[in-house]
């Protein structure tokens, strides 16, 4: 394995690979500079099969983390997506992008897409590379592409003008966009321990090419609540920490709300007329892209109808589908290994069909895997057709209901920055991939946390697609976030967080274009959550938290309308908050029930 890979990165490596010695035996490796249109060369790694039977295909990685071991006598102890695909033979391809570790030129996170324009963004990289392998490999002429997480973003941008011989893309765990609700934000609140410590290494800058990586930044505690909140006001980063020496924690911080720098990198428009056939793939648990798998696959839907796309969503953290057995994440248990399922019955036949010309493996438009009944459900699409809304209703008594919004109420509770909500019952200095599943009796109870239930259910409630919050509120302040949980209580007490998202209120009505809060006036903020397939068992209760904070996987808002990256220790101040329910004001919770 690679230890030096920073988080995102050690999703791509699969814990069950062949090992060294197999693949120096079975392969032979040629390592190349490719050179692009622009005159810049990119460094290629090549492995093929010593036996090979006929012509192959070839199956291409494309990553920032670095295409190595480097040296034509070093080898890895993986090749391809899993097990399956070395065993079979193919060639298999692996790509520095520009900028990154070996290869030339200049690296642009996310780089923006020129749409065919002039110029090179990775889609004229990728075709580029595609077109050299062609002339200077021996090959089947058929070229695939797979990545999870950066390299998955790298798969999905090779998409639009797809070179004639991409036949087939997997784009697993892909960002879509980082501002809306991938790895770095979510609805404009910042993910602060993610970009942190990812940027802390990997926004380096490389002055020229090398295989090495920074030294890791040192916080000198794994108490992240208590680096975090000694950070004091996110400005305070370049001058603790960063020196000014990230650029994109600069570009982050110079762009607060969804400006031309955020589009430019939403990739979802670009997505149209799309050639290849396309399996995105991710997880229910995923911290960092849920969102982007779920966007993708919609963007495609919407924007490409005639593409061959296919969704595959398991109970999986960030790149779990390769890297576990899928079986269990914190205390959860899926009831058997769902990532042997997915490797053996959809992503190799998926492959195999259409670069070997193997049997169509008649995959749905939706292989998804439902979570508390435990089962694989084949949907012809995303969200299921047959899912009906259903509303759930926040009421007195910290009750939830099926019916009427009931009388008019509120429940009340005290926003403090300086004392905000921790999101992790345990000390990390990150970003722990099992709190999407912790149990979150730890702030159950907390005067800063507003809690609604039902009672137990008295038949099986299976939930699919999206889920939308509409809250009514009010605040004393003139700005505020709001976090929505949807829990899964079991009978014994259990607390089985479901799903959690926030808006930063200021942007409820335009990202572009904030909005301050009127004090103490009613105001509706309604947002969605990433989509579930989730059943809550018989006897099982759902309930919802909501509140203001949820610290440091996000970062504080001061609770006074202002850019908050330029914030001063004087604008975080303590708000009353309320959330209004009733038929005056009916906040609530909206779910696809499936029948």
């Amino acid at each position: 394995m690679r230890p030096w890979l920073p988080a995102l990165a050690l999703a791509a490596i699969q814990a069950h690979g062949q090992g060294t010695p197999w693949i120096r035996d079975h392969y032979v490796k040629r390592e190349a500079m490719v050179r692009m249109r622009d005159g810049v060369r990119l460094f290629t790694a090549i492995y093929t099969p010593r036996a090979a039977k006929g012509a192959l295909p070839v199956l291409m990685e494309r990553t920032p983390y670095g295409a190595g071991p480097y040296g034509a006598e070093a080898f890895p102890d993986t090749l391809g997506p899993s097990e399956l695909f070395a065993r079979e033979g193919f060639i298999f391809v692996y790509q520095d992008v520009r900028g990154r570790m070996h290869s030339e030129g200049t690296f642009v996170d996310l780089t923006p897409s020129l749409d065919g324009g002039p110029g090179v963004d990775e889609a004229t990289d990728t075709r580029d590379t595609v077109d050299w392998l062609l002339k200077n490999v021996p090959s089947n002429g058929r070229v695939g592409q797979w990545g999870i997480s950066y390299p998955a973003f790298y798969a999905a941008a090779a998409l639009p003008g797809a070179h004639p011989a991409m036949k087939a893309v997997s784009p697993q765990a892909p960002i879509a966009d980082w501002f809306m609700g991938d790895d770095f934000h979510r609805n404009g609140a910042l993910w602060l321990p993610h970009l942190f410590n990812f940027i802390a290494d990997f926004g380096r800058p490389r002055p020229h090419p090398t295989e090495h990586r920074p030294e890791p930044f040192q916080h000198g505690t794994r108490d992240g609540y208590a680096f975090f909140l000694a950070l004091g006001p996110l400005s305070n980063a370049n001058a603790l920490h960063f020196k000014g020496g990230i650029p994109f924690w600069n570009d982050v911080m110079a762009h607060g709300t969804y400006d031309a720098f955020w589009k430019a990198r939403d990739l979802r428009p670009h997505l149209r007329d799309v050639r290849p056939a396309v399996l995105t793939v991710g997880g229910w648990f995923d911290a960092e892209n849920l969102y982007g798998a779920l966007q993708v696959h919609r963007a495609l839907d919407r924007q490409s109808p005639g593409t061959d796309h296919r969704l595959v969503m398991g109970p999986w953290f960030h790149g779990g589908w390769g890297r576990s057995s899928g079986r269990s994440l914190g205390a959860m248990d899926f009831g058997s290994a769902t990532s042997e399922f997915y490797q053996t019955r959809v992503e190799f036949p998926f492959f195999m069909h259409h670069l070997k010309g193997a049997p169509d493996p008649a995959l749905p438009g939706a292989y998804v895997f439902q979570t508390g009944s435990n089962r694989w459900r084949r949907f012809a699409s995303w969200p299921p057709p047959e899912a009906r809304p259903v509303n759930l209703y926040f009421q007195a008594k910290a009750r939830l209901g099926f019916r009427d919004p009931g009388p008019d109420g509120a429940a009340a509770y005290v926003s403090d920055p300086a004392r905000p909500v921790p999101f992790w019952d345990g000390v990390d200095i990150g970003m722990p991939r099992e709190y999407m599943t912790a149990d979150q009796r730890f702030v159950d109870g907390r005067p800063d946390v507003a809690t609604f239930s039902t009672g137990p259910l008295d038949k099986d409630l299976p939930v699919a697609g999206p889920v939308r919050a509409e809250l009514w509120v009010t605040t004393t302040g003139t700005d505020s976030d709001w976090v929505v949980k949807v829990i899964d209580v079991q009978p014994d007490g259990r607390q089985q967080l479901l799903r959690g998202e926030v808006m930063r209120g200021k942007f409820r009505n335009s990202f572009e274009r904030p909005e301050p809060f009127v004090p103490g006036q009613p105001t509706r903020v309604a947002f969605a959550l990433n989509d579930v397939c989730h059943t809550f068992l018989k006897g099982h209760r759902l309930m919802v938290q909501v509140q203001s904070s949820w610290f440091p996987l996000m970062d504080r808002n001061p609770q006074v309308f202002t850019d908050i990256y330029k914030a001063r220790p004087e604008d975080f101040r303590k708000a009353d908050q309320e959330v209004l329910y009733g038929s005056g004001h009916p906040s609530r919770l909206e779910l696809g029930v499936l029948p």
